[in-house]
Formats: C-alpha cells, sequence, structure tokens
C-alpha cells in the first residue's frame, strides 16, 4: 500500500491526478473511485454513471465529471439512486428567463441529466457530504443539464 501511494501515477500525493474515460454505463464506488476525473463521451449512445447510494457512500466521496464531446450524441445520467442531489448548475450562458436547473431549497433530486446541447467543458463535480446529500455543478450552455 505504500509503495502505491507514493507512486506519481497513484493520485495520492504523485504528480497526476487520476483519470478515466467513460464511454458506457458504469457504477461507481466510494473507496475506489472517489477523487478520479472522468472524461465522458456518448458516441455509442445513452448510458448511466451510478453513483454510491446513501447508504454505500462516506463523506468526502467525490467525483469530477468533464463533458469530452461536444454537444454529445445522447444524454448521460448520473443516478444518485434517490433525491438526494441538492445544489443549482450555475449556467455561464447569461439569460433572464429561467434559473439554473437543480433541486429546490428543500427538495432533492434523483438524476442529473447532461444533454445533447452541452459544451465539450462542461463539467459536474458531486460531493457526498453529511452523510445524507450529494452537491454540483456547471455548464456554459442553457438548459444543457437537467435533473429529474
Amino acid at each position: 500500500m505504500r509503495a502505491a501511494y507514493i507512486e506519481p501515477n497513484s493520485g495520492a500525493g504523485g504528480y497526476l491526478a487520476p483519470c478515466q474515460q467513460i464511454k458506457a454505463a458504469i457504477t461507481l464506488t466510494a473507496d475506489t473511485d472517489s477523487g478520479k476525473t472522468y472524461l465522458l463521451d456518448s458516441a455509442g449512445g445513452a448510458y448511466t454513471i451510478t453513483l454510491p447510494t446513501a447508504t454505500t457512500a462516506m463523506d468526502g466521496t467525490t467525483y469530477k465529471f468533464w463533458v469530452e464531446e461536444h454537444t454529445p450524441t445522447a444524454a448521460i445520467t448520473i443516478a444518485a439512486g434517490s433525491a438526494i442531489v441538492f445544489g443549482k448548475i450555475n449556467e455561464t450562458e447569461v439569460d433572464t428567463s429561467d434559473d439554473g436547473p437543480g433541486s429546490s431549497a428543500a427538495t432533492g433530486v434523483s438524476n442529473v441529466i447532461i444533454g445533447t446541447s452541452a459544451h465539450k467543458g462542461d463539467f459536474i463535480e458531486m460531493t457526498y457530504s453529511n452523510g445524507a446529500y450529494w452537491m454540483f455543478g456547471s455548464s456554459a450552455a442553457d438548459g444543457a443539464v437537467t435533473t429529474s
């Protein structure tokens, strides 16, 4: 374990942060996947990234998802399994007609959906907190990210 910790590519004190490309459905775990950056591509079709549930996540579990494909071919869903995702997407495209998507102040959502109008470089960072909920992200395009 100690040797892996000091290895430059381990992501734990090394020179490179752990990074992985996702092109199909995947279920993430808190113990082996937290702290990774994921590059998302849906050229092969829609898929779901499943987050750890409230019973399996640990405080501080964090994932960062970057849209790698400009205007993705299909939707990519980040699923929490229940309405435990809170926060709003910060849309850098400015309008006055609507607020950024996300949860209301008291009610969470179950899914964060990266749609086909997302821009390359949009990102969502999910962090698990307080033993109860996930929080998230940022997008360049109005409506590129939705929730359900």
